[in-house]
């Protein structure tokens, strides 16, 4: 979802919750609707009534969220942590069509969808999602109609999102679709350091060439002239962005 701010995004990112992962306290979950773009024009009461119907679960790095082919029940949004949206291809290989971060949804918007889910949502780190089933949003919707303008924009952003993506993977070439997507992640999910940009996620090659396109091999050849350029560094779980100029210059071509 658009318009959460990043430092708001980088804070829920990088607040280590207290206790068990699959714990999201009342005033995590108050906080996240409120700045969630769908919700924002409606009152604190209104929130904190919706926030009564809502379900907050944890998940580990690994977990399905939801499945594939499963009933479309509910709307899922990221509280803290991150997960990848997954759908296989004609080829039966896993395309990532996102890496969503605090503030951001997937699942069902519970207005004449799909009866099933058409892609995967798997946890990248410990995280915690809130559920709403459609039920409650499509209330919501009833009961508060300047929400289904809100929804129609979401989903005119969503459409803007995918048409994107498939220019990017039509038009550029590996090195563009692989700094881009660095680019995204380190504005969604980084934590500024000085003058580098530190992202810590355990994205492998595989997850990035599902992301962008490309086999692992290209994704690795990209990665190693971006480091050998002192664009980026990497390790296990992390990557730097050590020139964010430079790497977007290098997703401009």
């Amino acid at each position: 979802m658009k318009g959460w701010p990043v430092r708001e995004r980088q804070r829920l990112w990088l607040t280590q919750w207290s206790g068990d992962p699959h714990m999201c306290s009342r005033t995590v979950r108050l906080e996240v609707l409120q700045r969630v773009p769908l919700f924002m024009d409606l009152t604190t009461a209104e929130i904190m009534s919706l926030e009564s119907h809502v379900q907050a679960h944890g998940y580990r790095g690994g977990e399905l969220i939801y499945r594939q082919g499963e009933n479309a029940s509910s709307l899922f949004v990221m509280a803290s942590g991150a997960a990848k949206l997954i759908r296989p291809s004609a080829h039966g290989q896993d395309v990532v069509l996102n890496i969503l971060g605090p503030g951001e949804g997937c699942g069902t918007l519970g207005i004449s969808g799909p009866p099933q889910y058409p892609d995967s949502a798997m946890a990248l780190t410990d995280s915690c999602a809130l559920e709403i089933p459609a039920a409650v949003f499509q209330e919501a919707i009833e009961l508060h109609p300047r929400l289904g303008l809100t929804v129609l924009d979401e989903v005119l952003h969503r459409l803007e999102q995918a048409q994107e993506t498939i220019r990017r993977l039509s038009a550029d070439n590996a090195r563009q679709r692989v700094a881009a997507a660095l680019l995204v992640l380190a504005d969604k999910l980084g934590d500024p350091r000085a003058e580098t940009i530190i992202l810590e996620l355990p994205l492998t090659r595989t997850d990035l060439a599902a992301l962008t396109g490309t086999t692992p091999e290209t994704v690795s050849r990209v990665m190693s002239r971006l480091r050998d350029d002192s664009i980026v560094d990497t390790g296990r779980c992390w990557t730097t962005i050590l020139d964010r100029p430079r790497l977007s210059a290098a997703a401009e071509g």
